[in-house]
């Protein structure tokens, strides 16, 4: 195990916090390679388990011999438990340090993905994704703070356009690889395969990352940690099953109602906390405030593409989930190609371009898939998705960077939980809107074939679904293009060099115990 060693130097104390001095061969223990190869698997195999087992829903069903309403909690739960979890990542990695925190998220995410593959009825196989889905959701906000922690500012861009890489690869591969463990194997092996990735990575985060803490909360926030949970599971579940209990219904109303009340208590409370669950001041970092939007618009496009391709693909073109997969791989693959080469320009050019130009190819590329027909060309779909893919390659990590460059490493912890949580929160939104209006749009337009005489069923289902489609992804392409004023907006500042000795600079004497 690594340990970055501080030495105390008692005559370095300023404003009441220690500084130390650290050896060059503990300097060298901050390596980025090693460091980001650990990080890359565990986000990877995290995310990975999110997208493997949506095409897998009807065998799942038929296996159990259980409703599609009752299986889709394997899904719904997960990102359930996923949200609900995040804000409170900022206080447990202070607490236990952010390496035992990543190593320990890593172990429960392994253990039940083990018992995912062993499940005996539907309940069981819900239950263990839903406490799976609590261990991912801690993972990818303690990745990204050890990644604004232990990594020296100047490669930050190139370590989140990597992060980001792990975080975009795995939905973008889930379909094909599950769609192949399914043809080949069984659903099974979508969560066996999780267990030797996530054993090497244990042993990457053990062998590779150094145990630091840059502060220890004094206590711990009870009702801070109650109004959280309990204002973010409402609101998640009233986005999750607005459609199908209707956006009108008491239950859902109440949600939304209660939702909004406990995070508003939540708010007032951690304002007012000497030791807050999360640190909510950061929202007053313009910076930070204005990027986290821009983030989250690009996220609710994001889902469009994700939810709707593989949907209009199978249902009207009749794709298999492995070419599905297929069709969607060439996009996977540029957006891939493109993180490190974006990490690398957002030295030179700054967040405002990569921005305007990520989003701006984001909307082209979504503007043109609201325009498919029933026998649309898989090539078109091919080639606007890398258009699109593109966009986000050249935004997510801008988005991600250009706010935490602001943001002191002593509050990076609660920065990335917020913005995991923010994301997790809107991402639920997304599915719910693109789902919502799918749904109402189908049903208008089945009218609107119907009372212009056409009377074959089978045409009118496939071409008013195939409208359907269309506009939503219409209406993805009016989100994305709210951001684009705002990216003009996030300008660029001289990255400063930094040396792994800056790391352990504000480590107080009781956090290096």
């Amino acid at each position: 195990m690594i340990f970055i060693q501080i030495i105390e130097n008692p005559a370095s104390k300023i404003n009441g916090e220690w500084r130390y001095q650290v050896s060059k061969d503990d300097l060298q223990q901050v390596r980025f390679w090693p460091i980001m190869i650990a990080i890359f698997f565990g986000s990877f195999v995290s995310i990975l388990s999110m997208s493997t087992i949506n095409i897998a829903i009807p065998i799942l069903s038929d296996h159990f011999h259980a409703d599609l309403s009752k299986i889709q909690w394997t899904i719904t739960g997960f990102m359930l438990a996923s949200g609900t979890i995040a804000p409170i990542t900022g206080y447990l990695g202070e607490r236990f340090s952010y390496k035992r925190l990543y190593a320990l998220s890593l172990v429960g995410f392994t253990v039940f993905s083990l018992l995912c593959a062993i499940a005996w009825d539907a309940s069981s196989l819900i239950a263990f994704r839903i406490i799976q889905g609590a261990f991912s959701g801690l993972i990818m906000p303690a990745t990204m703070t050890i990644v604004y922690q232990v990594i020296p500012r100047d490669k930050q861009p190139i370590a989140i356009s990597l992060w980001s890489l792990s975080a975009m690869m795995a939905p973008a591969i889930g379909p094909t690889l599950s769609g192949w463990l399914l043809q080949n194997w069984s659903w099974h092996w979508l969560f066996l395969l999780n267990v030797p990735v996530g054993l090497i990575a244990i042993f990457l985060v053990l062998k590779l990352i150094p145990f630091y803490r840059l502060s220890v909360p004094k206590r711990f926030d009870a009702i801070g940690l109650i109004t959280v949970v309990l204002g973010s599971l409402s609101l998640l579940v009233a986005f999750s099953q607005g459609h199908a209990w209707g956006w009108g219904s008491g239950r859902v109303i109440g949600l939304f109602a209660g939702g909004i009340l406990m995070l508003g208590l939540f708010i007032w409370r951690e304002l007012r906390a000497d030791s807050p669950l999360l640190n909510v001041r950061i929202l007053a970092n313009a910076r930070y405030s204005l990027t986290l939007i821009i983030a989250s618009i690009v996220t609710i496009s994001l889902y469009s593409g994700t939810f709707l391709t593989p949907i209009f693909l199978q249902n009207i073109q009749h794709v298999t989930p492995l070419d599905t997969g297929l069709i969607l791989l060439p996009a996977s693959l540029a957006m891939a190609l493109c993180m490190p080469l974006v990490g690398k320009l957002y030295s030179i050019l700054g967040p405002r371009i990569l921005l305007f130009a990520g989003i701006s190819l984001i909307a082209i590329g979504t503007l043109t898939l609201s325009w498919l027909s029933v026998d649309v060309s898989r090539g078109y779909i091919v080639f606007w998705m890398i258009v699109r893919n593109v966009g986000i390659a050249f935004a997510t990590m801008p988005a991600s960077n250009a706010g935490m460059e602001q943001i002191p490493r002593t509050l990076s912890g609660h920065a990335t939980s917020m913005s995991n949580w923010v994301r997790n929160v809107f991402g639920s939104f997304a599915i719910a809107l693109f789902t919502s209006v799918l749904a109402s749009q189908t049903a208008t337009h089945s009218q609107d074939l119907a009372a212009s005489g056409i009377t074959d069923k089978a045409v009118i289902g496939m071409q008013s679904f195939t409208m359907s489609v269309n506009d939503v992804y219409l209406l993805a392409t009016f989100i994305v293009l709210v951001a684009l004023p705002l990216s003009l907006f996030v300008g660029k500042r001289p990255i400063e060099k930094e040396s792994p000795a800056a790391i352990a600079a504000v480590i107080k004497p009781e956090a290096a115990k």
